[in-house]
């Protein structure tokens, strides 16, 4: 009953608009000034979760992200995919997959590789008269890949919040998402059709695809680098953070000159907005872990599962169906920040894969942010096509059920998820 209040009370605040950690960070020190009578440790419970080096990987990561972005190497990507695959059916619906799978390995955002996949897609299929919704669907179930292929922001914050390893966390995500990106390019190629003529783009010939490949090579390159690394033990992955920064710096400046000082000075503001907020977040995301244990909220919750007698599986089961409810009000960022805190010492005390748990997580929010009425993805959609958003939502939904097959598989079959980092090492 505790749990219900609880949730139902941070969520109610989040609704009226408050920002992410105000609604946390106010819901904890009310938490901690009922349970302790002050709030004094709450400066120290704040410094001690800043106080990582781990946190250097999100400003990193972000800030390798917008030079990729602003020294606009999104088309040539688009366009290799587009030579490679834009001739078969649905070849743009696969072309823009493809082109989603890539940048985010580079962006690690799904909104960002929704926003910019999205504004070179989108005319592209108009013009070979694929319908709306189905464009509007590939752009918003191919932008949420962000969340789960590495380097991906929401698996830092899970990894900092649960203190499991980020280098696992990245390794585990590969496969799902490819798998992920598999299903969505599947479908794209057999709805393309449906309700629509589609004109085929013509066969460019491998001429034409060899030399679009090598327009886009440097980017190609950039996740190899940064995961390569990390999976052969050369660095860890803050420092695969750096490294990419360092690279998408030389692409930018070196290989497409088209990156000075004021995009330096532009692209270092927009990584500071970026970070500050989410370690505003994070830090409230502190203290609502410290306030729920002082409370002793995950021991007794643990004891009500023992009681009931619940299993490891049932248990995951009844996390998942809670997520995915929150998905259709919360983003994805808050979920996490909310529910970890609370589920992890279950997960623990059961013997649950945090790795394991970690994947089936994001792809749950991947399903967030495709599904109405809070679904991010659909909003940036909306806003680059002013498209209504009831067309928007049409075309993501059966995204959306892709993603809980795509559970299910993962869920039914977890080596999916972790035997990469296992074989790598880093379940040893």
């Amino acid at each position: 009953m505790m749990t219900v209040l609880i949730l139902a009370g941070l969520i109610a605040i989040l609704l009226t608009g408050v920002p992410i950690f105000a609604g946390l960070g106010l819901a904890s020190l009310i938490l901690m000034l009922l349970t302790e009578g002050n709030v004094n440790s709450a400066a120290d419970t704040v410094f001690a979760k800043l106080n990582n080096g781990l946190l250097t990987a999100i400003p990193m990561f972000a800030f390798m992200a917008h030079v990729m972005i602003r020294a606009k190497v999104v088309e040539d990507l688009y366009n290799a995919a587009n030579a490679m695959v834009g001739h078969l059916r649905g070849g743009l619906g696969i072309a823009t997959i493809l082109s989603c799978t890539i940048f985010a390995a580079i962006s690690g955002s799904s909104v960002a590789t929704a926003l910019t996949i999205g504004s070179t897609a989108i005319p592209q299929m108009e013009r070979f008269n694929y319908k709306p919704s189905y464009s509007y669907g590939v752009i918003a179930a191919g932008g949420t890949l962000g969340i789960l292929i590495p380097p991906s922001g929401p698996l830092i914050l899970y990894a900092i919040v649960t203190e499991a390893s980020i280098g696992a966390l990245f390794l585990a995500g590969l496969v799902p998402g490819v798998m992920m990106a598999l299903i969505f390019a599947v479908w794209a190629s057999v709805s393309a059709d449906f309700g629509a003529t589609v004109a085929r783009k013509p066969w460019e010939g491998m001429a034409a695809v060899w030399a679009r490949a090598r327009q886009s090579i440097w980017a190609l390159l950039m996740p190899p680098v940064v995961l390569g690394g990390i999976y052969l033990g050369i660095f860890t992955a803050t420092e695969a953070a750096s490294i990419g920064c360092l690279y998408a710096l030389v692409i930018a400046v070196v290989v497409y000159r088209n990156f000075g000082l004021r995009d330096l000075w532009i692209t270092a503001l927009e990584t500071v907005r970026t970070t500050s907020m989410l370690f505003m977040i994070l830090a409230a995301a502190a203290l609502f872990g410290h306030a729920v244990t002082i409370i002793r909220l995950p021991i007794e919750i643990v004891e009500g599962v023992a009681a009931m007698g619940m299993t490891p599986t049932y248990f995951v089961l009844a996390v998942m169906a809670l997520i995915l409810i929150l998905g259709m009000f919360l983003e994805t960022i808050s979920i996490i920040l909310i529910t970890t805190p609370i589920v992890f010492p279950v997960m623990i005390t059961l013997g649950i894969d945090p790795i394991w748990y970690g994947i089936l997580l994001m792809i749950n929010l991947e399903m967030a942010l495709i599904t109405p009425p809070v679904g991010m993805n659909l909003f940036v959609i909306k806003g680059i096509a002013k498209a209504p958003l009831s067309q928007v939502i049409r075309g993501s939904a059966p995204y959306a059920a892709l993603m809980l097959i795509g559970l299910l598989i993962v869920f039914v079959f977890p080596p999916i998820a972790t035997w990469l980092p296992e074989y790598a090492g880093f379940g040893r």
